[in-house]
């Protein structure tokens, strides 16, 4: 992370903090991204979440269309990584409880 820190992604990341709504996301987002880059992103999010739900790769990949190394590396940031995943997790379970 210390390689990608610096002025320019502190903008970006402040300015996704700007955004109130899943409308301002998807205009924010689209601007931004390609629409592949965005179903890669959401691609992975949703790896996470059926890795959390300890569902196998099979089933994870024919579900997903994601590959076996892309359900290897989301997995490899749930048990390893910044806990950025789990935050993201966490928060969407308690949010669906509400």
């Amino acid at each position: 992370m210390k390689d990608l820190r610096n002025e320019h992604t502190d903008t970006l990341m402040r300015a996704i903090l700007q955004l109130k709504n899943i409308d301002e996301c998807y205009d924010f987002f689209v601007d931004l991204c390609t629409i592949s880059e965005i179903h890669s992103m959401s691609q992975r999010m949703e790896v996470a979440l059926m890795l959390a739900e300890k569902k196998i790769y099979s089933d994870i990949a024919a579900q997903t269309g994601a590959s076996t190394a892309t359900i290897s590396r989301v997995n490899k940031c749930l048990n390893y990584g910044n806990d950025g995943y789990n935050l993201v997790i966490g928060r969407l379970k308690e949010q669906n409880n509400e």
